[in-house]
């Protein structure tokens, strides 16, 4: 007997119902995967990523919960550029037929998402929340430009965190990185930083090594500012270090 799956799954995926009623009684559940970059294509590391998520979603459905599992498609950024200029088309068009592929094949999984509540972060009406946010910021003074250095990849034309850089090389284009110095605006998390740090304590079953790497990206230190004299010049050089007692061997 031949399984005709493509019709199967069609008949049963129709008539699933994972929409939300605001004014449901039961208990909630959230669950929320990243959102994926839209390519253009779902592969093997998508679907593995949000099988995840769907059982989970599944689980706590079965249990009684009202579930709110949303999708969306984080679809701001320089690869849709890049992207789009070696297609020879707009990056709005690019990313929109991306998303509308990736949605077909996505449905076509049976994942059960709240279609309805379906966002993209390059859509006015998402980013205008994120425009405000940064505006307060700047306006509280936690928002500031300045230029540092930054590691820079020749092929995709953009900045990569230190995660994105393997044996000095570009994690996505294989280039050799190069290191530049930029304008750009900074947070100032430091402010916030022993809070954070005492949240990150209180996370049950994460792994050591990524709260470990969420401690680096908080990045305090603990030490002090030391003011050298500058021979021969009427200056002070200001400098931070970690080891003060150290500094009897510093020259």
């Amino acid at each position: 007997m031949k399984y005709d799956f493509k019709s199967v799954e069609k008949f049963y995926q129709d008539k699933w119902d994972f929409s939300v009623s605001k004014n449901s009684e039961q208990k909630k559940c959230y669950v929320l995967e990243m959102f994926p970059y839209p390519s253009g294509k779902i592969h093997m590391g998508h679907l593995r990523n949000y099988a995840i998520g769907d059982v989970i979603a599944r689980y706590k459905r079965a249990r009684g919960f009202e579930v709110l599992h949303p999708i969306g498609w984080d679809a701001f950024g320089l690869p849709a550029e890049n992207a789009a200029r070696d297609n020879n088309i707009s990056p709005e068009t690019w990313t929109k037929e991306n998303i509308d592929n990736m949605r077909t094949q996505l449905k076509s999984i049976g994942l059960s998402y709240n279609w309805e509540r379906e966002l993209s972060t390059c859509e006015p009406d998402y980013y205008k929340h994120e425009q405000k946010f940064f505006l307060d910021f700047l306006k509280h003074g936690l928002a500031y430009r300045k230029e540092s250095w930054v590691n820079w990849d020749p092929v995709d034309q953009t900045v990569l965190a230190n995660e994105q850089v393997v044996d000095g090389k570009g994690w996505r284009s294989g280039a050799v990185v190069e290191k530049r110095k930029l304008s750009q605006w900074f947070l100032k998390i430091t402010d916030f930083a022993e809070d954070l740090l005492k949240c990150l304590q209180s996370l049950k079953n994460w792994p050591e090594k990524v709260k470990t790497m969420q401690e680096r990206w908080i990045g305090k230190s603990e030490g002090a500012t030391i003011e050298f004299e500058v021979v021969g010049l009427n200056k002070k050089l200001k400098v931070f270090t970690t080891y003060p007692h150290t500094l009897f061997g510093a020259s």
